[in-house]
């Protein structure tokens, strides 16, 4: 299962560029930077929010932090 996940992964130069050429002729040369640039706002809104998620976990586990559950007698 895993090496035919492999293998489809697996691309040589001729194939990248049959694969550059289809998303050129279906999107037009107009439209591939748009495309980009709301890829990278993307991805950087998902590295945000992940280590924003990481940020919240790393700082509800330090050691010596009141829990949040605590009642003060």
């Amino acid at each position: 299962m895993y090496n035919s996940i492999l293998l489809f992964f697996n691309l040589g130069g001729g194939e990248i560029f049959i694969i550059m050429v289809v998303i050129l002729l279906f999107f037009g040369s107009k439209r591939i930077p748009d495309l980009a640039r709301g890829l990278g706002k993307g991805m950087r809104e998902f590295k945000d929010a992940m280590s924003g998620v990481q940020r919240d976990i790393e700082d509800s586990i330090k050691p010596g932090d009141k829990k949040p559950f605590d009642e003060k007698k």
